[in-house]
């Protein structure tokens, strides 16, 4: 898989290494997909998207989710959004395979029990030559949860709780499995923010074993057969951690770094600015559900403009269609409108990497900022002085109706 950030590279890579003329090895297995700077009047992010056209038209690329009418989204029936969320959705990720992409955070689709990893654009060069890459086998961590997940928690605060737990390098070119009851009761989109954020450790990839949820999720995705793999009984781990689910409570990860963890309660006096809900880790349809229901349950206006930036056309259309449960068959879009956000934006990576000048929701001045996006350094999201606060869309949405950081439970109890 690659994108039009590292599309256009890796296509150069492998034009001069196997030959202007060279031919793909499988162009059914190449997936490509512009995503990250889409929405913007800048002339080399457009010229990217033309550039992987191109190609894919010259390749015969079977998979490319084409944008051509930036004016109006919905125009583009191929175009998807965001690639991580996508893949999942278009049945691109199955368990046992492997997947490569241009992208850190293709670790994402680990969630369906697939080594899926990030590679830089040399190796796309050559595995869209090849079909073949030389990785090491990763040592594996095991994290195990156990416990009834409370309410006010998703997979995102578990997933900082373990970044704090052991680093942004705690878990450097190794493999991240995560097992236990919980993990077992969260469904795929939730497995997915696990995964998605393995990265932020140093890991390789991360993997939750394909079940019974996997394989529901993937009806009607995929006919390709597939074949799960899983850890055998006498599986070596380099180190296991575990954790009581029920007894953690909301947290954040404060600036500059996914590690620097805090309890959300803990920075009640933090005032914000702004509000960001989006991204491959925070923009799927189950983030959106899930902002509502505190929006809902508040049934206050928000105090800072809060950004919805939905992943990919599918999650965009979700929120006009799907009813919130409890909520007497309103849509995520109405309770949205009602608690005062900003209309859901055309769906892409939007401002969770910054991008150019005038990309939608960018920070163009060092605002604070709530985010359920994966990364907090300094100008990840725009401006360098910029703060983030990483968070699960509870505690997004809760910090919007207060305007400081808060902790989801003041809406949920």
């Amino acid at each position: 898989m690659t994108h039009d950030v590292c599309g256009p590279g890796s296509i150069g890579i492998f034009k001069k290494e196997f030959g202007q003329n060279a031919k793909v090895w499988d162009r059914e297995k190449i997936v490509i997909i512009p995503d990250h700077y889409i929405f913007t009047s800048d002339e080399r992010a457009n010229r990217n998207v033309d550039i992987l056209r191109d190609f894919c038209t010259e390749q015969n690329i079977k998979y490319f989710y084409d944008i051509k009418d930036l004016s109006n989204f919905k125009a583009n029936p191929d175009y998807k959004g965001v690639c991580h969320v996508a893949l999942a959705q278009e049945g691109h990720c199955r368990p046992g395979e492997v997947l490569l992409g241009t992208d850190s955070h293709t670790c994402t689709a680990g969630a369906f029990g697939q080594f899926a990893t990030g590679i830089g654009n040399t190796d796309a060069g050559f595995v869209l030559g090849t079909g073949k890459l030389l990785l090491k086998v990763p040592p594996t961590l095991r994290f195990v949860m156990d416990g009834e997940m409370p309410p006010y928690l998703l997979a995102k605060d578990l997933i900082l709780q373990i970044i704090g737990e052991i680093s942004v390098a705690g878990a450097t070119y190794k493999a991240m499995e995560f097992v236990g009851t919980t993990v077992e009761s969260l469904n795929m989109e939730e497995r997915m923010t696990l995964c998605n954020m393995v990265v932020e450790a140093g890991g390789k990839n991360g993997v939750v074993p394909a079940d019974s949820t996997t394989f529901k999720y993937l009806e009607g995705k995929t006919s390709l057969p597939y074949e799960p793999v899983y850890s055998d009984a006498q599986a070596s781990y380099l180190s296991e951690y575990r954790f009581d689910i029920s007894k953690l409570e909301p947290l954040v990860a404060k600036p500059h770094s996914p590690d620097n963890r805090a309890l959300a309660r803990e920075c009640k006096d933090v005032k914000i600015d702004r509000v960001y809900i989006g991204s491959c880790t925070g923009g799927k349809t189950d983030d959106f559900l899930a902002a509502a229901k505190v929006f809902l349950a508040s049934g206050k206006k928000v105090k800072v403009p809060t950004f919805l930036v939905p992943a990919t056309q599918k999650v965009w259309l979700d929120l006009y269609t799907l009813p919130v449960p409890r909520s007497g068959g309103k849509t995520c879009s109405q309770i949205f409108e009602e608690a005062g956000c900003d209309t859901p934006a055309s769906p892409s990576c939007g401002a969770c990497l910054g991008g150019p000048k005038d990309t939608y929701a960018r920070m163009n001045e060092p605002k604070v900022c709530v985010s359920t996006t994966n990364r907090n350094f300094p100008g990840r999201m725009g401006h360098k002085e910029g703060q983030i606060y990483l968070a699960s869309p509870y505690t997004a949405a809760a910090s919007a109706l207060t305007g400081y950081v808060t902790d989801p439970r003041e809406f949920l109890q």
